[in-house]
């Protein structure tokens, strides 16, 4: 094999990990947003698991880092295979362990605490978990985005196809000390999670690569047709933190309206636009560049897009201007 043929089938390879990566980590967090699911947090941290082997492989491959298993005889590299003859690839925990490794501590500790929960979960049922860890799925997934798109340039994200999950229920933030208070958690799980979080640093455990804690806040635009987001992040040392952070609070506001591209065609059609179409409607977009990363004007979820209001003012304001009848 010639070395261009070599490079075209590394960076092949390297693609179809990614890609399978990608796909992973998305139908990790679509399952555990599922009303309908209760088997959210092992199917999430399996999938997660698989998201970030593939990561790390993709990495590895382009890094020329043999992430197969071998043994050295006399000199030679023999290649450990399976029963069926398949090469054995490193699984997530070797990859962390190795020398290449390109995450920082806590995203490390987060992912050795999610294999540890896996390990545990692999011979037993589990209730009742998904709060008392939630925030360590939370870091888990924005690790991942920042890691897929800083290794890999070309990559796009994932938070393009993800929305906020909708509760409702108020977000409750058990910690460690309420272990003993959930009767049906199994007693190794507490005991897995006990004696991993004593061995970390204060440091360690209050990074919010480790567990992403959020303070959610009910926010009132400044005017009227601002858009609200429905989360505001504040700073940890802000004065509002400090005078909140002992408190909890619950989600009161809803997840901001979504709009297919035919409801807006209709919406404008009952407002006297009666010649614009969904192709002037896709003219527009396009011509505005409207699906960009950073306009705002919409979302993707699964492989559906979705606008926001702002961008039915500014298809309003398009049929004003162009007099459309």
């Amino acid at each position: 094999m010639t070395t261009k043929k070599r490079k075209r089938r590394v960076g092949s390879i390297k693609q179809e990990l990614l890609r399978k990566s990608r796909e992973a980590a998305l139908a990790a967090v679509e399952i555990f947003n599922s009303p309908t699911i209760h088997f959210k947090s092992e199917i999430f941290i399996v999938l997660m698991n698989i998201a970030w082997t593939y990561l790390f492989h993709a990495y590895f491959r382009g890094q020329k880092t043999e992430y197969r298993y071998f043994q050295v005889v006399n000199g030679r590299r023999r290649f450990d295979h399976t029963k069926n003859g398949a090469h054995k690839y490193w699984e997530l925990e070797r990859c962390l362990n190795d020398s290449d490794c390109p995450l920082d501590r806590d995203t490390a500790n987060n992912l050795r605490f999610l294999i540890g929960i896996r390990h545990e979960i692999e011979h037993q049922m589990t209730s009742r978990i998904d709060d008392l860890i939630s925030a360590r799925f939370q870091a888990c997934c924005l690790n991942y985005n920042h890691y897929l798109k800083g290794l890999f340039s070309r990559v796009r994200g994932i938070e393009e196809n993800l929305a906020f999950s909708l509760q409702f229920s108020s977000v409750s933030r058990l910690q460690v000390e309420e272990l003993d208070k959930i009767e049906d958690l199994p007693g190794p799980i507490r005991k897995f999670i006990l004696g991993f979080d004593g061995a970390l640093t204060e440091d360690e455990y209050q990074s919010p690569r480790f567990a992403y804690r959020v303070l959610f806040v009910p926010k009132l635009a400044n005017r009227k047709g601002q858009a609200d987001e429905v989360i505001e992040f504040v700073k940890a040392d802000s004065e509002l933190a400090q005078q909140v952070n002992a408190h909890y609070t619950t989600i009161k506001e809803v997840e901001r309206p979504k709009y297919l591209p035919s409801e807006i065609v209709r919406l404008m059609k009952s407002e006297g636009f009666s010649d614009f179409s969904m192709h002037k409607h896709t003219e527009l977009w396009r011509s505005l560049d409207a699906k960009r990363d950073g306009k705002g004007f919409g979302v993707q979820i699964a492989n559906t897009w979705y606008w926001y209001q702002p961008w039915i003012e500014e298809v309003r304001k398009y049929c004003q201007q162009s007099k459309i009848q």
